[in-house]
């Protein structure tokens, strides 16, 4: 199954990051991890700074993170496409759904320090 096709469960626990502005969601499926936030009714920087901090959590193969936005944030692609992978598609009321995920010997390489939003 794509990861875009992932729904968060009614059980998903609500987890607290330092500098977060959203609620951040965790569950599992199979042997994944998934934090899940939602940034659709956000502007900048709010967005970016979410997806610096969510990102920064994956740690390896069974970590991913899932970002719900109102557009494709343009800014935050170019700064962590290299360290991550990144599948995004179009989900209801045209709002974009993103899933990165860790890239073998690149996400621990990451500078997750630059929060601005040049998109």
């Amino acid at each position: 199954m794509s990861d875009l096709k992932i729904v968060k469960p009614n059980d998903a626990k609500e987890i607290k990051v330092e500098g977060q502005t959203v609620p951040f969601f965790e569950y599992k499926i199979n042997d994944t991890t998934y934090i899940e936030f939602d940034t659709s009714k956000c502007g900048p920087p709010e967005p970016m700074v979410n997806a610096m901090l969510a990102v920064g959590l994956i740690k390896n193969k069974d970590t991913k993170v899932i970002m719900i936005n109102h557009k494709s944030p343009a800014g935050l692609l170019p700064k962590i496409n290299a360290n991550f992978n990144i599948e995004e598609g179009t989900i209801e009321d045209g709002k974009v759904k993103l899933v990165f995920s860790y890239k073998e010997g690149m996400s621990e390489k990451a500078n997750l320090d630059d929060k601005s939003c040049d998109g």
